[in-house]
């Protein structure tokens, strides 16, 4: 939503704004002037896969092991680093200017802050600053070493500080007021405190273009042997704590995909009545690894798969295969989290665009054999932001009172479905199999 459209929205509402709480996509990377705020590239998206032969280099050197040891992550082009590297080198004259504090990067929350406040703060919180690559999570501060890795300037990077609190004061001109910004938070951390996932041993789901899983698990700094990521999340207060991460890169934009490139749904809502017309996929199995495989696989090769077509395949086969597609990797992420935390998750908390597909959150909770819980609220990445936010300057008195007015529809397992969800889950795992062969590894 663009801040024009945020003005006339909060107009239309007859709602007074007291703070402004922002929430991105974190590994987005942006550049731009410090001094006069304009551009010098067009951002590049977490999705973006320039790097990928940079990020195989690293995976296979020698520094890969200490990479995930300082950042939690895997390299990947998924994350901001090489996306700053690739801008270095491709950009004429912007090693030296930003070496100068002339030029600088930032994630979409610190461009927006940047602008907000006509180029006065130049700041982000943990949660983005985790998602670099450049972060050491142990210390929660920028790292040297990945710095002079990655040949980014200390100076280029923004003040790192906790998602609830001062990150400064917007231009009257944007909101028709003065107004403090006071949330800031990635999204999927931002999603997890919006649905009051304080706690170690809370997770949440969000089902979006992709899906992201994340674990908190409080002050304890997790170590995954299950192709997981560690990352930073808020703790109630809106300082930073711990959680663990699985990020499946391609899921509601499966659903975007056969509406945009194959033409089959007319609209992304169509799916679930697509779903429900058939008694199973037809033997399909679908594996939307567009833009490679997330956890806890980590292929940037991988490419989309589908397997068992006949001619007797429709288009609700299809269709029921990229929602299964989202509960089978949602499972196989789950069940690395458990490994890692040494926990069994007793229910999931969900959102995001897909969780409001009935059918689907029911055969998610088919699948894990666990209640999924859905809030009235799915955009729960928004709401976190707006929490942070009104908890710094004392909208909301405690985070309790935050989620009070909160209600939730739960899909528990259905009597006799898991032998059916192990049998398509074992499917599932043939064609993630052929997709990695695909891939070479």
């Amino acid at each position: 939503m663009t801040v024009d459209a945020a003005r006339e929205a909060l107009a239309q509402a007859g709602v007074t704004p007291v703070a402004v709480g922002i929430t991105n996509q974190r590994e987005t990377v942006c550049v731009w002037e410090r001094h006069s705020g304009r551009p010098l590239h067009r951002a590049i998206v977490w999705q973006d896969r320039r790097t990928a032969a940079r990020c195989v280099q690293l995976a296979r050197s020698r520094r890969a092991a200490a990479l995930i040891a300082r950042t939690g992550l895997r390299a990947d082009p998924y994350f901001s680093a090489t996306k700053m590297e690739w801008l270095l080198a491709h950009v004429r004259g912007l090693p030296r200017r930003a070496a100068a504090g002339d030029v600088v990067f930032g994630t979409v929350d610190t461009w927006l802050i940047h602008r907000l406040t006509g180029g006065r703060a130049f700041v982000t919180d943990h949660t983005n600053a985790a998602r670099t690559m450049l972060y050491d999570i142990g210390r929660r501060a920028w790292d040297d070493e990945l710095l002079a890795l990655f040949g980014i300037p200390a100076a280029a990077l923004p003040e790192i500080r906790p998602s609830s609190g001062s990150f400064g004061v917007t231009g009257a001109r944007h909101l028709g007021v003065e107004l403090p910004v006071t949330g800031v938070a990635g999204d999927q951390q931002a999603a997890l405190f919006g649905q009051g996932c304080w706690r170690a041993g809370q997770a949440k789901n969000t089902y979006g273009t992709g899906a992201f899983l994340l674990l908190h698990t409080g002050d304890r700094r997790p170590r995954s042997r299950h192709g997981l990521l560690a990352t930073v999340a808020c703790a109630r207060d809106g300082g930073p704590a711990y959680a663990l991460e699985g990020s499946v890169f391609i899921a509601g934009a499966a659903i975007q995909w056969l509406r945009d490139g194959l033409q089959i749904v007319s609209r992304a809502a169509e799916s679930e009545a697509l779903a429900r017309s058939v008694a199973d996929t037809g033997g399909v199995s679908f594996v939307p690894a567009f833009v490679g495989l997330g956890a806890p696989h980590w292929e940037a090769r991988a490419r989309g798969t589908i397997v068992g077509l006949t001619r007797g395949t429709t288009r609700a086969h299809l269709t029921r295969a990229a929602l299964e597609a989202m509960a089978y990797s949602t499972k196989d992420v789950l069940d690395a989290m458990a490994a890692d935390a040494r926990l069994r998750l007793s229910a999931l908390q969900v959102d995001g665009g897909a969780a409001a597909n009935d059918w689907l959150m029911q055969f998610q909770a088919d699948v894990l054999g666990v209640p999924v819980a859905r809030p009235d609220l799915v955009e729960t990445t928004a709401l976190g932001a707006a929490g942070l936010a009104g908890l710094a300057v004392g909208v909301w008195r405690s985070p309790a009172a935050f989620l009070e007015s909160r209600r939730f529809k739960r899909f528990r397992p259905r009597p006799g479905a898991a032998r059916a969800a192990r049998a398509g889950l074992a499917a599932w795992h043939r064609a993630v199999d052929a997709a990695l062969h695909w891939s070479g590894r």
